[in-house]
């Protein structure tokens, strides 16, 4: 009788990630099964999707295309959210995501959260709560507590966490962590990272007057804990936004679709857009733990929106056999300095990194790592492959659910530390300050101002 009243209770998520697989045995119709060559409905992880009308649309398929049977969707905004409706008809769907996760309950096993900066902590709590496993957009959150938060809740939890930043476990990535460790270029002491980022207003102010919010559009649900304003459709034209707007090809919206990075209260600026990509594999490659130091200069500061461009350097300690080293963040067109050894009539690329080491240089961009000049690379060796490569963020994902090795970008291991380096550049741009960071503490040993900014400042009712 104890057999029998133990695999009663086997939960959907502990047979899809084997632990319960022996005593969940049976013998069903090939009908249920999928048939030949086919992988049966009952044995793919329920996902449900949080934010499916902007970027999750496309991602969210990546997830279906992992392996993931797509079981419910929401989101606020049904104009964006359709044609994802239509790519998944058989997804029961949701306005509130609360609602979904109390009423899908075990029928579910997996969320995707793809929500604006800031509600990425909110849902993705939530989702840990329910013992979800859960991939979030990058960056995982708008504040550094938020993320240590996230980050004793995946432990607490057991489940597997992503983020949708580029991984260094691709084999780009793991070539750049051998090639510094080989020692190419000597002891890298100087990073210098570019993006062309941003696509979409910064430097502005908040708009005048108010619009009529679409029947089809929850703004409150999409402000969430953000301080309330009213709700404006576009910018007017002939503003310095919409000229924004026009150069980078997208939304004229003031905040929703897409534009919602340039608010400080939404968004993380370019930086936060980016910065969880591009950083990922000098973390890796560098095993770059917590900054001492972090400082920034930008363009005029406008109260409520990030700048229009910045540079920020990072300090970090020696680490292992590995001396200090400075990395410095370029945005809103801004790039490095030329290196002299990048031959003559080669063009910088528009977003892209530079090692510099005490024999050598190397630069990356969407072609990968090159050491400069190109007859250094030509004449280069590389060694040999020693780091596992691995299949991308949603196959990651999709294993570890099934039960599987840990993804490249969960939360405590990876994700929560990558997006603390961003935010900390964020926090500098806003202060102004040289700020200096005791980052087991989680906490700046020289700016009270800098500390009230750690934590969010959640309004309408909502809490973490």
């Amino acid at each position: 009788m104890a057999s029998k009243s133990r695999s009663s209770k086997i939960t959907r998520r502990e047979v899809l990630g084997g632990a319960a697989a022996l005593a969940a045995i049976t013998i069903v119709p090939g009908r249920v099964l999928g048939g030949p060559g086919k992988t049966a409905p009952s044995d793919k992880p329920n996902l449900g999707g949080v934010g499916i009308g902007g970027v999750g649309y496309w991602q969210i398929q990546q997830c279906a295309a992992a392996g993931f049977h797509v079981a419910a969707l929401c989101d606020i905004d049904d104009v964006m959210a359709a044609k994802t409706w239509k790519k998944f008809p058989q997804a029961r769907r949701y306005r509130d995501f609360r609602e979904m996760l109390a009423k899908e309950g075990d029928k579910i096993d997996a969320v995707y959260c793809a929500t604006p900066d800031h509600t990425h902590a909110i849902v993705s709590m939530a989702a840990l709560k329910a013992r979800k496993h859960v991939l979030t957009a990058k960056p995982l959150t708008r504040t550094i507590a938020e993320g240590r938060m996230l980050a004793e809740a995946t432990t607490n939890a057991g489940v597997m966490t992503q983020m949708t930043a580029s991984p260094a476990s691709t084999e780009s990535g793991c070539r750049a962590c051998e090639m510094i460790w080989d020692g190419i270029v000597g002891d890298v002491t100087e990073v210098h990272i570019w993006s062309n980022r941003p696509l979409w207003p910064h430097g502005m102010a908040r708009p005048k007057g108010s619009d009529p919010v679409p029947k089809t559009f929850d703004w409150d649900m999409w402000l969430g804990p953000a301080p309330k304003r009213p709700f404006v459709k576009r910018w007017p034209a002939g503003s310095l936004e919409m000229a924004q707007v026009k150069a980078g090809g997208h939304y004229p919206a003031v905040y929703h679709p897409w534009n919602f990075r340039g608010w400080i209260d939404l968004g993380t600026g370019a930086l936060g857009d980016m910065g969880c990509h591009h950083w990922n594999i000098p973390r890796r490659a560098l095993k770059l733990g917590h900054p001492t130091s972090v400082s920034a200069s930008s363009t005029k500061m406008m109260g409520e929106s990030w700048p229009l461009a910045s540079i920020i350097t990072y300090e970090f300690p020696a680490r292992e056999k590995m001396p200090p080293v400075k990395v410095v963040w370029y945005d809103g067109g801004l790039t490095p300095p030329r290196p002299r050894e990048l031959e003559t009539g080669r063009k910088m690329p528009t977003s892209g990194i530079i090692y510099v080491g005490t024999r050598g240089v190397m630069m990356g961009a969407k072609g990968g790592l090159r050491l400069l000049p190109d007859s250094k690379m030509k004449s280069y060796t590389p060694p040999p492959k020693t780091l596992k490569r691995r299949g991308g963020i949603y196959g990651e994902w999709y294993q570890a659910v099934r039960g599987g090795a840990k993804p490249s970008e969960h939360w405590p291991d990876c994700a929560v530390p990558l997006t603390e380096m961003v935010l900390l550049g964020c926090l500098a741009v806003r202060t102004g300050e040289h700020l200096q960071w005791d980052g087991p503490n989680m906490k700046f040993t020289n700016s009270p101002a800098a500390n009230k900014l750690l934590k969010p400042d959640y309004h309408n009712g909502w809490k973490l």
